[in-house]
């Protein structure tokens, strides 16, 4: 599924709760996360999984390995309070699912 419309929350500073440590954190501790927009708008439509080499797919991928996150394409991209780009599931999001 390709997303038609902005996230939500778009723009916006929130705190994610990840369910597996992101790639430049070692703990699952709440993070500062600026949300960009869904995965697949930011980067042309392309799902998350046939971003090949790109450090933010390859973080997810990980993380959805170690953290049984779901594989679908309910994933936006944003960047940390350090200016790291990464994805994170909308069911990682304080609040759940957006």
């Amino acid at each position: 599924m390709q997303h038609t419309t902005t996230h939500p929350l778009a723009g916006q500073t929130i705190t994610v709760a990840p369910a597996a440590a992101l790639f430049s954190y070692d703990s699952t501790e709440p993070i500062e996360f600026r949300v960009e927009d869904w995965n697949d708008r930011v980067f042309g439509g392309r799902s998350w999984m046939d971003m090949e080499g790109h450090p933010a797919s390859l973080g997810y991928a990980l993380r959805a390995a170690r953290g049984h996150l779901p594989l679908d394409n309910d994933v936006v991209y944003g960047k940390d309070d350090r200016g790291f780009g990464h994805l994170v599931h909308a069911s990682e999001i304080s609040g759940g699912a957006q």
